[in-house]
């Protein structure tokens, strides 16, 4: 079906990590009180999009499940005094957009994608519709506490971001081949970074009628 080629990638497993500390460790990546009303997902796909140095002429595609679902749990939390920080917060644009308001860097084309099984699937598949010659794909998600219960949050938090291209080039990390294949089952988009993020290959079914095969160089 397609093929993509990984030219660079930065991955942040931040796991269980308290939303502070993850504040306090890449608040130097942003210019000065920038991060006060970023969410922690802001912070972790605009850090690790500040390595993969996006350009006016670039697609951005950005995954996740779940959003800046914490942000909304700490607004809520905040009751029965509720915290206009919390509040502002809770409304934020998404995680990209906020990382590039801060810097005011532009991108020629932006894609934001929110699904269930099927995302990392269709994040792929955007990234090879785009006519840009060079794709940014990223995404992540962050722990919940008790929208988790529900079912409307992540149990983990972390980000990735990786510039893809149809053409191997020089230093190619990496590629992505989707092709169809008889079978179901599904990669989530946790799963799909834990491969980028261990550097693992892989060779199953990423949706229903289509395969993934990771290979490293």
């Amino acid at each position: 079906m397609f093929e993509l080629h990984i030219q660079r990638l930065v991955t942040d497993d931040a796991a269980g990590e308290a939303p502070a500390q993850t504040r306090e460790r890449l608040k130097g990546s942003f210019p000065p009180g920038a991060t006060r009303r970023m969410t922690t997902l802001g912070l972790l796909v605009g850090g690790a999009l500040s390595k993969v140095d996006p350009g006016p002429q670039d697609a951005l595609v950005y995954a996740t499940g779940f959003a800046e679902s914490c942000a909304l749990e700490g607004f809520l939390d905040s009751f029965p005094n509720p915290s206009p920080t919390l509040f502002q917060t809770s409304i934020h644009p998404s995680a990209v957009q906020q990382s590039m308001i801060a810097r005011q860097r532009p991108v020629g084309e932006f894609m934001p994608l929110s699904g269930g099984p099927l995302l990392a699937f269709h994040a792929l598949r955007a990234s090879l519709l785009s006519p840009s010659a060079r794709t940014l794909l990223c995404g992540g998600e962050e722990r919940g506490t008790w929208l988790l219960e529900h079912g409307l949050a992540s149990d983990r938090t972390f980000a990735f971001a990786a510039m893809l291209s149809r053409e191997p080039g020089e230093g190619s990390l990496g590629t992505l081949r989707v092709s169809r294949c008889e079978g179901t089952g599904a990669l989530g988009l946790a799963a799909l970074f834990d491969l980028l993020h261990s550097r693992a290959p892989h060779d199953a079914m990423i949706a229903p009628g289509a395969r993934l095969q990771l290979t490293w160089r």
